[in-house]
C-alpha cells in the first residue's frame, strides 16, 4: 500500500544513480581482474548485469545513465591507449558502440518489465484497498456507521486528516479522522460547492479555490449525496492526482453503503409509522365499539325523558346537547383514523398516497427526497389551508430548525420542478407571503 499513501521522494532518482555508479564501479573491478587470463573481448558482457540491475532497481533513466557510464569505462580501461577515451583501434569502435546500444535496449527491456511490475502492484493495492473498505462497510447498518468507517478507513490508506460532510444546502460535518475536527466557513462553503456540482475542489486540483482541502463528491445516482474531504497538516495535497481513480472506486463503495443505510432507515422507520397506525387503528376503533353505544343509549334515554315530560326540561335539553356534542367528536376522531389516509389525494393530474408513499404525476411516479416527501405529504393532509414555515419545518426538519426557512425554500422549490407543469407559475403548491404555503384542493 506504500505507493498509495505518498508520491516518489527526491531522494529516489538520486538513489537510482548512485546504484549505477556502484555497478558499473563493480563491474569495472571484476573486468580488470578477469581481463589479464580471458582478454579484453570478454570483459564487455561484464557490464550488461549492472545496466540490468540499475534499470529494474531504479528505471529507465538511471539505466541509460549505467549504458553510458559501462560505454566509457569499457573504453577507458579496456580499449587501446588504455586509460584514455580515445579508440585507435576501429574493431574497439565498434565494440564500444554495440555495447552502448545492447544496454541501452537492455535498460528500457528492464525498465519496462519494473514498470509492469509497479502497476500490477498497484492494481493488486487497489483491488485489496477497495474490498477492503466495502467488506467493512458491509457491517454497517446506520448513516453514523457507514460514515465513520468510511473516514477511518480512507485516513488509513491516504496517511491524512479525513472528514465526511453531507446535506444541503449548508452541509454538516457527518463524522471525521481524527476526532474532533473543525472546519472554517470557507471549508464549508467548498464542501457545498463539491456536492452541488458533483465534482472536485480544494488544494492540489484544477478547481483552486481558498482552502487546506481538498473535497471530492460522493456520487448516487440522483447526484452528490455527500463531500468527502482530505487535508494534510504539513500543507501537501493529500490525494496525488494519481490516485483519483482509486478515490473515485472507493468513493463508490461509501456511496453505495450510504444509500443502502438510507433506505434501511426509511423502511425502519416506515414499519413502525404503519405499527403506530395499527395501534392507533386498535383504539379507534375500541373507541369506536364502547363509547358509541352508550352515547346512543344516553341519546335514547334523553328522547324517552322529553317523551315523558315529568323532568326538568332544561336539564334533559343540556344532557341531550352534550351528548350530542360527544357523539360528534367520537365520529370527527374515526374520520381522522388511518382509513383516511387510504384515500389517494388528486390535484391536477397529481395523486398523493399517504397510504402507500407514492406521488404520481399523469400516472408516473415521482422520486421525491424524504424531506420534500414530508413536505408535500404534510400539506395534502390539510389540503385548502395554510401551513406556517415553522409547521412545515417542524415536520420535516424538527424543533431545532423551526427558524430555517431557506431549507424549506430549497424543498419546496425543488417539489415545483417535479410535480408542477409549470414551476414557474406553480398551481399545486401555492405561497402564502410572510406566512407559509397551501396545497391547492382538487376540484
Amino acid at each position: 500500500m506504500a505507493d498509495l499513501r505518498a508520491t516518489h521522494s527526491a531522494a529516489a532518482p538520486s538513489r537510482g544513480y548512485a546504484e549505477a555508479l556502484l555497478f558499473v564501479a563493480g563491474s569495472t573491478l571484476l573486468g580488470l581482474a578477469l581481463a589479464p587470463s580471458w582478454g579484453s573481448s570478454a570483459v564487455d558482457m561484464l557490464y550488461l548485469p549492472a545496466v540490468i540491475a540499475t534499470a529494474v532497481l531504479g528505471g529507465l533513466w538511471p539505466g541509460m545513465f549505467a549504458a553510458l557510464l559501462a560505454a566509457l569505462a569499457y573504453n577507458f580501461f579496456f580499449t587501446a591507449p588504455h586509460m584514455t577515451l580515445r579508440i585507435d583501434n576501429p574493431n574497439d569502435i565498434v565494440t564500444v558502440i554495440v555495447l552502448f546500444a545492447v544496454a541501452v535496449v537492455t535498460s528500457q527491456l528492464a525498465a519496462s518489465v519494473r514498470r509492469q511490475a509497479r502497476l500490477a502492484e498497484a492494481h493488486a493495492a487497489r483491488s485489496e484497498a477497495v474490498a477492503g473498505l466495502a467488506g467493512r462497510l458491509l457491517t454497517c447498518t446506520t448513516e453514523q456507521e457507514v460514515a465513520q468507517i468510511s473516514v477511518s478507513e480512507l485516513a488509513g490508506v491516504f496517511e491524512c486528516n479525513v472528514a465526511l460532510l453531507t446535506g444541503s444546502p449548508e452541509p454538516r460535518l457527518l463524522a471525521s479522522a481524527p476526532v474532533p475536527m473543525r472546519l472554517t466557513p470557507g471549508d464549508i462553503a467548498v464542501a457545498a460547492l463539491v456536492i452541488d456540482s458533483r465534482g472536485r475542489a480544494g488544494r492540489g486540483v484544477d478547481r483552486a479555490v481558498p482552502t487546506e482541502w481538498q473535497f471530492h463528491a460522493v456520487k448516487s445516482g440522483s447526484g452528490a449525496i455527500a463531500a468527502m474531504g482530505f487535508a494534510r497538516d504539513d500543507g501537501v495535497p493529500a490525494v496525488d492526482p494519481r490516485f483519483f481513480a482509486l478515490l473515485d472506486n472507493l468513493l463508490d463503495q461509501v456511496a453505495l453503503a450510504l444509500e443502502r443505510a438510507r433506505l434501511e432507515s426509511e423502511a425502519r422507520e416506515f414499519a413502525r409509522t404503519r405499527e403506530r397506525d395499527r395501534v392507533r387503528s386498535v383504539l379507534l376503533s375500541t373507541i369506536g365499539q364502547d363509547i358509541t353505544p352508550s352515547l346512543k343509549a344516553i341519546a335514547g334515554g334523553v328522547r324517552a325523558l322529553r317523551r315523558d315530560g315529568a323532568t326538568d326540561k332544561e336539564v334533559v335539553s343540556g344532557i341531550g346537547s352534550e351528548a350530542a356534542k360527544l357523539e360528534r367528536y367520537v365520529s370527527n376522531l374515526l374520520d381522522t383514523g388511518p382509513d383516511s389516509d387510504q384515500r389517494p389525494i388528486e390535484v391536477d393530474g397529481l395523486t398523493i398516497d399517504l397510504f402507500r408513499r407514492l406521488v404520481l404525476r399523469d400516472g408516473e411516479e415521482v422520486h421525491l427526497t424524504p424531506k420534500e416527501y414530508a413536505v408535500l405529504a404534510e400539506l395534502a393532509k390539510h389540503p385548502g389551508r395554510v401551513l406556517t414555515h415553522a409547521h412545515l419545518l417542524r415536520t420535516g426538519w424538527g424543533p431545532a430548525q423551526e427558524g430555517q426557512i431557506e431549507y424549506l425554500r430549497v424543498a419546496v422549490r425543488a417539489l415545483r420542478q417535479k410535480i408542477e407543469r409549470n414551476p414557474s407559475r406553480p398551481e399545486i403548491i401555492l405561497n402564502e407571503p410572510a406566512v407559509g404555503y397551501r396545497l391547492q384542493p382538487g376540484s
